[in-house]
């Protein structure tokens, strides 16, 4: 337990010694906060200045994305950030950008919540848009918009009203797990000025029978489950402090089509998804709602509960107790920013730390602590009740009344700051947040982990790393698929981000730095050798007898390496009589270079050079269109079209081909190159890699990669890095095929030009080194008349490293009689079924028996194939029954 005392007197020395330092904002300001020395009570209504609704400019362009969807007739915000892909649409803006429109937040960048299409209202049909009130009622009513908008019938109102997803913060869940739930970030919550007319007005009129106990609503979003719809206590529609009502208007405009138009349920102090959107029916009934969504949504069920055993067992659906109403205390930090940068050096004395805080069931924000010290100790933020000016101002906005002095609930959010001096910060690892209700609800340290990652309140957390004179923040997690957040590092370093130091090394061990040798040159030329080499003989030897290439000027003759390059013979035919330089020098080992000497037949003289480099073969752009893309000796262009993410690290890049009718060419189990300049030595980068998509797919082609970021002190992959900055749009250059090996068909296969037949694979692989096994897999599993048997290892640290699984495990489904898949992995998480630890020759020779007419092949990180060589060898394995790709 933390000791008040000692927390108080931190405080006051920190306020003793900083007292001097001037107040320098480093970020844009925020509203501003309550001035201490004017009490709002004392003030009249004229005289408060209430916060108003941010500028806001209605979206009248229909996105590109959303045109071939069914909200075709939705126009929309680009900024907003799309957590379920194109449809249906679920959103939620920058967290910067929303914290800096201030208090009120503008529709456009409102935070949205759709299980499906929305419907299409015509303004001409707002008017008379009817909802019905029925159920355990005695006068039964159907009430059209305009007799709810009438002043002689209904008392108008205005309220502020912030609204939370129950998914807010979800994806730090599921860096931990993953949930049933799609990844919000900490930007699922909005405010707004909501106008319309009291829920209970409205159903006092209908007079509910004796034994009403709930209302059930339902909106006219038609779903695969039908209408949405949820329930709400009556009695909390019937209690003025929880302002329940039915609202046409936000921020002084009418709904906007993502926001319920023409109407919706606004239920305050409680999670977004009971606020029916599109609201047509108000159901007066004894039980909660039986409504699919009701029941499969909005529920936390006990953290021991898995997926699998939610799916199989109905009951915990079914218990209320389980539902969720009124939100949990949450809070998160603003500023700094993720991936922002503080200098130290001329920067400000002070920095001021931001975020919001919100509570549940109109329960006041009492008190918001931060922590610079892991929670050893706590400081009080300033708050600003934003919401509170409103109860002193009495007075008609955007046709409703405001009224809310005699109203004692917090429906909103509020905004809090602290200046922290920036020598603190340096000496700092991460700043911390949790916030506390008037109940004394506060945020706990730890996450409670649930099947559908709910209600995600644990502290707040922006780790600090000093890079020279800068200071660098990172938030947990970044929404949707985006990469970033030291969630994801730290998972992805093997940390266990449940072990209550948010994954760090317990007890602070340090990790072991790594000392790298500088590289020392190879030499790729033979020794006193001097021997000048003309153009016209290097062109002689072009062809498959006897191919000469050049690196660098130095001529190699290739014929003693076509049978056992592991590239096939293939790629060294490819390269015959022409500069391969970036080809080689971009693949190739220090182990590969060294043994160029005894390959190394000249140097060719500098008019020769000249020539070679003018005369690098090309695509002629006017002949007529190649039915296949790739050609052997000559880079095609090929446009980056789309970029997938599918997970942190990991990316489908799906290239456009040359014509819609153009098939990629590539034999199945081969490989191409793909070349680009690095964007910062502008140098060429070329790396082999094995499409995913079908070999006869058309028009377009989809490479899986994996994205080697920058970790510390260890520098990211030149190539994939380099993919990774690649825009929309833009080009790379495209060789192949190569390949020693490839597949023909119903046990048929090619190994360096040597057909042969095999009864079985046993495949081998880990992490991107799928792809390639991943392609003849595919073919047999494919051909109903390919009997040959594949027993696939895949080998991973982590669930989510495990790549094409989906496809895997769905091609294995009724091919069972030739397919076996397993998967290990070496940090398994609680509760999984597969293997554990590495790829070992002790887990072949489990899985697998030794016998003449199987082919063994072998993709992954170079230890992984090292290792399993050797003990495959010491199995008796022999190496013409290896196939390394």
């Amino acid at each position: 337990m933390e000791d008040p005392c000692v927390q108080d007197q931190h405080s006051k020395d920190l306020l003793n010694k900083y007292d001097e330092l001037r107040l320098v904002e480093h970020r844009p300001p925020t509203p501003p906060f309550t001035d201490d020395n004017v009490s709002v009570t004392s003030l009249t209504s004229d005289e408060i200045e209430i916060p108003l609704p941010p500028p806001s400019k209605i979206p009248t362009v229909v996105l590109a994305v959303d045109k071939k969807t069914p909200d075709s007739h939705v126009a929309r915000d680009p900024r907003l950030i799309r957590l379920t892909g194109v449809h249906p649409f679920n959103v939620e803006a920058p967290l910067s950008a929303l914290f800096n429109e201030g208090f009120l937040t503008s529709p456009e960048l409102f935070y949205v919540r759709n299980h499906g299409a929305v419907p299409e209202v015509h303004d001409e049909d707002i008017p008379n848009w009817e909802f019905t009130i029925e159920g355990l009622v005695e006068n039964p009513m159907t009430i059209t918009l305009r007799e709810l908008m009438d002043k002689e019938r209904y008392d108008q109102i205005t309220c502020p009203i912030t609204l939370v997803c129950a998914g807010n913060r979800r994806k730090e869940q599921n860096q931990v797990r993953k949930s049933k739930g799609f990844s919000w970030g900490a930007a699922g919550v909005s405010t707004a000025l909501f106008t319309g007319v009291v829920m209970a007005d409205v159903l006092r009129k209908a007079k509910p029978k004796r034994g009403a106990r709930f209302v059930c609503m339902e909106g006219a979003d038609k779903l695969p489950n039908g209408f949405y719809g949820t329930s709400v206590k009556l009695n909390w529609v019937n209690d003025p402090n929880r302002g329940m009502m039915l609202s046409y208007m936000m921020n002084g405009e009418m709904l906007r089509p993502d926001h319920g138009r023409p109407l919706r349920a606004v239920i305050p102090g409680q999670i977004g998804g009971r606020s029916v959107k599109w609201l047509k029916k108000l159901i007066v009934t004894d039980a909660p709602s039986d409504n699919w969504y009701h029941i499969y949504d909005n529920r936390v069920l006990p953290t021991m509960v898995s997926p699998e055993e939610s799916a199989n067992n109905p009951k915990g659906w079914t218990d209320d107790r389980y539902a969720i109403y009124d939100l949990n205390t949450n809070s998160a930090i603003a500023y700094p920013a993720h991936e922002e940068q503080l200098c130290l050096v001329g920067g400000p004395e002070k920095y001021k730390v931001k975020g919001y805080a919100y509570g549940g069931g109109g329960r006041r924000v009492t008190r918001v602590e931060i922590s610079i010290d892991k929670g050893r100790s706590w400081r009080l933020a300033d708050i600003d009740y934003a919401e509170d000016r409103y109860r002193a101002a009495e007075q008609e906005l955007y046709g409703g009344r405001l009224d809310l002095s005699w109203r004692e609930s917090c429906f909103c959010w509020c905004f809090w700051a602290l200046d922290i001096p920036s020598i603190e910060l340096k000496n700092a690892k991460d700043i911390l947040v949790r916030a506390m209700d008037e109940s004394m609800n506060i945020q706990p340290r730890d996450m409670y982990w649930s099947v559908l990652g709910m209600m995600n309140n644990p502290w707040f957390r922006v780790t600090i790393a000093q890079e020279g004179d800068f200071l660098r923040f990172e938030h947990p997690t970044q929404p949707a698929l985006m990469p970033g957040g030291w969630m994801e590092r730290v998972k992805r370093a093997g940390g266990n981000l449940t072990n209550g130091y948010w994954g760090e090394n317990i007890g602070g061990e340090e990790k072991e730095t790594m000392v790298s040798e500088v590289a020392k040159e190879v030499t790729m030329k033979k020794e006193g050798l001097e021997n000048v080499i003309t153009i016209d003989l290097l062109r002689k030897h072009d062809g498959e007898e006897e191919p000469w290439f050049v690196i660098n000027g130095e001529v190699y003759n290739g014929t003693a390496f076509l049978k056992t390059h592991p590239g096939g013979a293939q790629s060294i035919i490819s390269a015959a009589g022409m500069d391969t330089t970036d080809e080689f020098m971009a693949i190739h080992s220090e182990t590969a270079k060294s043994m160029m000497p005894d390959y190394h037949i000249g140097s060719l003289d500098e008019a020769s050079k000249r020539v070679l480099c003018e005369s690098e073969v090309q695509a002629d752009p006017s002949s007529t269109p190649r039915p296949t893309f790739l050609q052997a000796r000559a880079w095609t262009t090929a446009v980056l079209h789309a970029k997938r993410v599918i997970s942190w690290d990991t990316r489908v890049f799906t290239f456009r081909l040359e014509h819609e009718d153009q098939t990629i060419g590539l034999p199945i189990g081969q490989h191409l190159m793909i070349r680009l300049q690095d964007p910062v030595t502008k140098e060429a980068i070329i790396r082999s890699y094995t499409p995913i998509s079908e070999t006869s797919k058309k028009g377009f082609l989809d490479v899986l990669v994996k994205v080697y970021f920058n970790s510390g002190d260890v520098k990211g992959g030149k190539m994939t890095m380099a993919m990774e900055a690649l825009p929309i749009g833009h080009g790379v250059d495209i060789k192949g095929p190569i390949g020693k090996f490839e597949y023909l068909g119903k046990g048929r296969c090619s190994v360096n030009g040597a057909e042969r037949a095999v009864k079985k694979f046993v495949m081998i692989c880990g992490g991107s080194g799928i792809t390639p096994i991943f392609q003849v897999y595919r073919a047999v599993m494919q051909d109903p008349d390919d009997t040959t048997k594949c027993v696939l290892l895949d080998g991973n640290r982590l669930v989510d490293d495990i790549l094409c699984k989906e496809d895997i495990d769905a091609m294995a489904v009724g091919n069972e009689h030739k397919a076996k898949v397993l998967y290990t992995l070496t940090k398994a998480p609680e509760g999984w079924n597969g293997l554990k630890g590495r790829i070992t020759g002790a887990l072949v020779a489990n899985h697998c028996e030794k016998d003449g007419e199987t082919l063994i092949l072998i993709c992954g990180p170079e230890a992984l194939e090292k290792s399993i060589h050797v003990a495959l060898n010491d199995q008796g394995w022999g190496d013409e029954q290896l196939l390394f790709f």
